[in-house]
């Protein structure tokens, strides 16, 4: 059989010189090659036949954009055939969409591969591959350390990842898709429009059940900022905004396949702005731009069955008065804004580069509070940054005090190759001073989120249910006290636990009944965990919940009276157009 030599036809050009030799060219047999002679033509799914049967484990390390881009991996692959396990020992293809963000993750990545290598003596068939940021700004270095994983894949270049996995099982050759250095010259706002990560996008499968009746959906890929602690502007790539109309195509899928709650995601996702093509005015050609507050509107008006919408994260500096403005007047928007700051002090925010101060900072909360009473907040904090005194940091225990967010993201300073800050300044705070830090922060947050909570004691919250208690693993599990049973167990609490909560609901003027029944979980448009005794049928509804107690980030209470009568009557599913009409 007659064979073709293909130059890196997945690396937007020739692989970088210092390649390994296995690299620089793939050899396979013109058969299963799809741009050969009519005869010997065959799609990309005929080609994958040779994967039929195969398991693949896949694990999500990271932020929200992994966990949307694992799942868009999973539908593409599933529909060329391939299963999912969930256990790696089972899996013939094990698949690491990783994180550099911080060092814990990427660690954790190594210890797995570590583990893998010692599997893949015995079991030569297995492939492994690492995908996502590791992979990207690693490179192909990764693939000279570690000779036993099989490809690469950076996050910019996943639409070719079937192509990949398809060479590594036909010719047992490595393999790799990076964007590497050609990102920041090729990618444009047009390319967004027809380029494979887009098809991507749009060509995903969602189940309702599996997702607990919430979908992401990408606004923005990459980033600009350059924050000098921070690597995703270098692994993600540049800023790429989607076309609205492949957002609201995409959200309307979703609705219509059962979403009842969209979070709209990006890197910055307020600085999200599609520029149209020129069109004919009087004075000359005019563009077009569509803002993230006109598209915050179009999606709110153009999706009417939804009941919420989301987004995140944002980023200070380009957080206009228009953003808040178009979410009061939208009310399926939920008034939830996850905002980092990652510091309380000026200086610091100068060398991390963020481009804001402080006080704008608490200008922009101050402002979202008064056009959106009741709205919620959450925050990121970065404690040890290079050079940062006790001063700086009881300057960020301030900040966490004035902000009083729902929740906040708090964690050490690690140094990442390739950043600025690793080049620029010295990792001069003592690891046991970052540890006190971050432990004390974390302390005082969850003082202020126990505050929070309780003050809603007495109060009804609107909340999306995701089914059983437990679910959702050790965040269903306050403050380590309850046990969550599966099924149609009861939650049993710790003694400690169940007096503190008996006191919250007497104190509410509800008399004491201990939980009995299926314990349920869900969230409220704040985020916040709430745990309720309900029907099972109730799962992926909208439910109103009396709030009796709360303990830690976890809220407890029972069905508001209208509710529970209303559910009564109802066998099956309820429609969520119902469930709004006693919303309201």
């Amino acid at each position: 059989m007659a064979n073709l030599v293909i130059s890196s036809i997945f690396n937007h050009g020739p692989l970088r010189a210092n390649a390994p030799q296995s690299l620089k060219y793939v050899t396979i047999p013109l058969l299963f090659v799809s741009w050969v002679a009519p005869a010997f033509k065959m799609t990309l799914q005929e080609r994958m036949m040779n994967g039929l049967g195969k398991k693949i484990y896949l694990e999500t390390f990271g932020c929200q954009m992994n966990v949307l881009d694992s799942e868009l991996i999973e539908g593409q692959l599933r529909s060329l055939g391939f299963d999912f396990t969930t256990d790696c020992d089972d899996a013939d293809v094990v698949l690491y969409n990783t994180c550099s963000v911080r060092e814990l993750a990427e660690n954790k990545v190594l210890s797995r591969l570590g583990r893998l290598k010692i599997r893949k003596q015995t079991d030569k068939g297995l492939v492994i591959g690492v995908i996502g940021c590791m992979a990207e700004r690693d490179g192909l270095r990764m693939l000279k350390r570690m000779e036993h994983i099989d490809l690469l894949c950076g996050p910019s270049e996943l639409d070719k990842l079937p192509s990949l996995l398809n060479n590594v099982l036909l010719t047992g050759r490595q393999q790799a898709a990076l964007a590497g250095d050609t990102a920041r010259r090729s990618s444009t706002l047009a390319a967004a429009e027809t380029d494979g990560l887009e098809l991507l996008d749009l060509s995903r499968s969602f189940s309702p059940e599996k997702s607990r009746y919430q979908a992401y959906v990408r606004l923005v890929r990459g980033c600009n900022k350059f924050c000098t602690y921070c690597v995703v502007p270098y692994t993600r790539g540049p800023e790429v905004s989607r076309a609205p109309d492949a957002i609201i195509s995409e959200a309307r899928k979703l609705v219509e396949a059962g979403a009842l709650e969209i979070t709209l995601l990006g890197q910055t996702v307020n600085h999200y702005a599609y520029e149209e093509s020129a069109v004919s005015a009087p004075g000359g050609p005019v563009k077009k731009v569509t803002s993230f507050a006109d598209l915050l509107v179009r999606l709110h008006d153009a999706l009417p069955q939804l009941p919420r919408l989301r987004f995140l994260t944002s980023y200070p500096a380009d957080f206009g008065q228009d953003i808040l403005d178009a979410m009061a007047a939208c009310p399926r928007i939920c008034r939830y804004l996850h905002i980092p700051a990652q510091s309380g002090s000026n200086r610091i925010l100068k060398l991390m580069n963020r481009g804001y101060t402080v006080e704008s900072y608490l200008k922009l909360l101050e402002d979202a509070r008064e056009t959106l009473p009741g709205v919620a907040f959450a925050g990121d904090f970065i404690v040890g940054f290079p050079t940062e005194t006790d001063a700086d940091y009881e300057q960020t225990r301030q900040l966490l005090r004035d902000a009083r967010y729902k929740n906040a993201f708090i964690f050490k300073y690690s140094p990442r190759p390739g950043t600025v800050a690793i080049r620029r300044f010295a990792d001069d705070v003592p690891d046991t001073i970052k540890r006190h830090r971050n432990k004390d922060l974390l302390m005082l947050q969850n003082e202020i989120s126990q505050e929070l909570n309780r003050s809603l004691i007495g109060s009804t919250v609107e909340v999306l249910c995701e089914g059983p208690s437990g679910w959702r693993g050790s965040e269903s599990v306050v403050a380590g006290a309850a046990v969550i049973a599966q099924g149609e167990q009861p939650v049993e609490l710790g003694s400690r636990l169940a007096a503190a909560i008996r006191g919250q609901w007497e104190s509410s003027g509800v008399t004491w009944k201990a939980p009995s029944g299926v314990q349920l979980t869900g969230r409220t448009t704040a985020d916040q965990i709430v745990v309720f005794s309900g029907s099972p049928r109730l799962e992926g509804q909208m439910v109103r919940v009396q709030v009796q107690a709360a303990h830690g980030m976890t809220i407890f209470g029972s069905l508001s009276p209208a509710q529970s009568n209303f559910n009564e009557g109802i066998d099956g599913p309820i429609k969520s157009e119902l469930v709004a009409a006693v919303v309201r």
